[in-house]
């Protein structure tokens, strides 16, 4: 940048960040369909949406994967749907982020046999892989081994990368599921880059790399970033991440190429924030939380992806998704922004809130280093506990009407909102997707060389026990025809199988203010009962979004209730077996759009018990067509996102549990 006394001329005009939108539904047949769509309008990279069973390691014919088929992203049970999946799509010369974690070495392996066949050179492959499995254990759920084995998974597929796709991001840090999990930005900050950190001491530690390729490997790792409405705030804290990252990968790792220290990120803005009341006002909420991850140039994200006005709603349309893709296109190409140096160098504002982040998240890095890193913080329960004590305070301040939200806790007044008129608001998965897709999956498997498939298996099953990287022998599953699930079998059969803590406290916390009432109430119809309410909080299916649960049940708790909450992962008769040692209530919470097929199935599994008086309350992203069918099917409440005050959420429930006893319906001893 030229620059003179009172003046300052523009810079050669900056290249506009990769546009995508986060995409991917039912069939890998409509999914390539929606990219290829995309692309036309004017997207420059692909972001890939993965449904749960293949983010699980499981086939979409598995028990535990009904109802959630094709419901949150694109099911891809073997390579026959990685091809269809990126059909007319040439990998040589496309960006492609994938969401995927726990079994990033499996889809990479799918990605990989698939480009060989399209004739794309590996050395050309461009992307990123999210692989970042610390972050699964604390706010997303969608791991499926114990840690230490798991971090030698991301460990296999960095490596192998950095050696046959060295234009991959292997390993894509993921802060962003944390902020939607109630961290603070000093915990953002900081458990991200704890977790950078066990990532590369496992690298390092592995001996399988001399210091010029670890350079190369610190080069390669990347971050995916959340940004949320205190837009001063998160200016700020993507300046310190840049910094600490310069610091750390310097003074701890001793890399001396400044060019390979350098902090590479991409966003999507907080979805958290978006409201399912006065909907249309999401659309300003994401453009004032893209703008914190763009005026920035020494902080600017490399890749942006813009969730869609009414995703608190459901699923968005392709207009939903165009509306968010414009808005990054006009900021790029209309306004002057990249023409300009960094607009913040010199504040003095904006240094001293920089300073005080990096501060607090270093302290905060040594604390969790002292008690043996990130992957022991986990195991542990400390890491997680912090987050749901977070989400708590944040989630009382909105409720007391300390922390605005318009159109939430504060203008509520509102006109009818044409956008959300009329049946097709939403876009509604097909029916017949999972059906479909299991069809295909039974006809895939019978049509493949079984003993090509056995042999390829044992081998992936070979390179677990032994410490072999895992990828070649991945790969040449992919090639042969093994399922995801089969992949993920081998697996299990090694490592195991893993639950996390929830970072649920049994205890009542004494200061929680505002519960006198409800304290009240639990305890008069205690009495009432002859013992204390027992409230069964259930994750039916695959979805490990537990914020919501997690939250219930610690108000549940400090509330005075017998709370039971296990966790994520359970099938609908698991949790029904829980409910015979005496529940008053079933809540039922479910994000990934599977409510209805779960929670009938839970109702049928209650009937067959003989504890159909038992009362049902579902929470989730839950469209009015489904909540009405719900209601007929037995559930005694809903609850979606507009229903933010916890407090009055208990009063009901425990108001249907009295109701239901003086009816004669509710046992008072279990």
């Amino acid at each position: 940048m030229t620059e003179t006394k009172g003046e300052v001329l523009s810079a050669p005009r900056d290249k506009p960040w990769i546009f995508r939108t986060y995409a991917g539904h039912s069939t890998a047949r409509e999914s390539n369909r929606l990219y290829r769509q995309n692309l036309a309008k004017g997207q420059t990279g692909l972001s890939i949406a993965f449904d749960l069973p293949t983010q699980t390691g499981l086939d979409s014919d598995h028990p535990l994967a009904r109802g959630e088929v094709g419901k949150v992203g694109v099911a891809i049970s073997h390579i026959g749907d990685m091809r269809s999946l990126f059909e007319d799509i040439p990998l040589a010369s496309m960006n492609t982020s994938m969401t995927i974690n726990a079994t990033a070495p499996w889809l990479m392996a799918l990605y990989i046999a698939t480009a060989d066949e399209q004739g794309a050179p590996r050395a050309l492959l461009q992307g990123t892989t999210q692989n970042d499995i610390i972050k699964e254990y604390l706010a997303r759920g969608s791991y499926v081994f114990p840690p230490d084995p798991s971090l030698r998974l991301t460990k296999d597929l960095i490596l192998f990368c950095s050696r046959e796709t060295p234009k991959w991001n292997p390993m894509n840090v993921c802060s962003y599921h944390l902020q939607e999990a109630g961290a603070t930005p000093v915990q953002e900050l900081s458990y991200a880059l704890a977790t950078a950190i066990a990532v590369l001491d496992r690298v390092r530690q592995s001996g399988e790399v001399d210091e010029a390729g670890f350079a190369e490997v610190v080069g390669r790792m990347s971050f995916f970033v959340n940004a949320g409405m205190r837009f001063v705030t998160e200016l700020a804290k993507m300046r310190a991440f840049g910094e600490l990252w310069d610091e750390i990968t310097r003074d701890r790792y001793g890399v001396k190429d400044r060019a390979k220290r350098r902090f590479r990120y991409g966003v999507q803005v907080n979805s958290l924030g978006l409201t399912e009341q006065q909907p249309e006002n999401n659309a300003y909420r994401i453009l004032i939380e893209m703008l914190s991850v763009v005026l920035s140039r020494d902080a600017r994200a490399r890749a942006v992806q813009l969730p869609a006005w009414n995703e608190a709603l459901g699923l968005p349309r392709p207009f939903d998704q165009q509306w968010s893709l414009r808005l990054q296109q006009i900021m790029a190409y209309e306004t002057d922004l990249l023409e300009f140096g960094d607009l913040f160098d010199g504040s003095l504002v904006l240094a001293a809130l920089v300073a005080k982040l990096k501060r607090e998240a270093l302290d905060e890095i040594a604390a969790i280093d002292a008690i043996g890193g990130a992957v022991r913080a986990i195991e542990s329960g400390i890491l997680k506990a912090k987050l749901v004590e977070s989400n708590t305070r944040r989630l009382e301040a909105i409720e007391r009407g300390e922390q605005i939200v318009v159109g939430v806790n504060a203008f509520t007044n509102s006109e009818p909102s044409p956008l959300t008129a009329g049946e097709n608001s939403i876009m509604v998965p097909s029916a017949e997707a999972e059906a479909e897709q299991i069809a295909k999956l039974k006809v895939w498997r019978d049509r493949r060389d079984q003993g090509r498939v056995r042999q390829a298996l044992e081998a992936v099953r070979a390179a677990a026990s032994s410490g072999a990287n895992i990828m070649p022998a991945s790969i040449e599953a992919a090639r042969a025809g093994a399922t995801t699930g089969e992949w993920g079998d081998a697996l299990r059969a090694q490592f195991g199988e893993f639950r996390a803590p929830t970072g649920v406290s049994p205890r009542a916390r004494q200061e929680a203010a505002g519960l006198d009432e409800l304290r009240g109430e639990v305890e008069r119809v205690s009495l009432k009962l002859g013992r204390r309410i027992k409230f069964l909080i259930g994750k039916p299916g695959l979805d490990g979004h537990s914020n919501g649960a997690e939250q219930i049940a610690a108000r549940a708790t400090d509330a005075g209730m017998e709370v039971i909450y296990d966790g994520i992962r359970f099938t609908p008769a698991e949790i029904v077996g829980r409910a015979k040692s005496g529940a008053h209530c079933i809540g039922l919470s479910i994000l990934s759009g599977s409510h209805v097929a779960l929670a009938e199935e839970v109702m049928t599994e209650l009937r067959e018990a003989g504890l159909e008086r038992v009362p049902v309350v579902v929470g989730g992203i839950i469209p009015l067509a489904d909540a009405e069918r719900l209601r007929a099917a037995g559930v005694a409440a809903i609850y979606t996102p507009k229903d933010f005050r916890i407090n009055a959420m208990l009063g009901a429930i425990v108001a249907e549990i009295e109701a239901r006893f003086e009816q004669g319906e509710t046992p008072a001893r279990g």
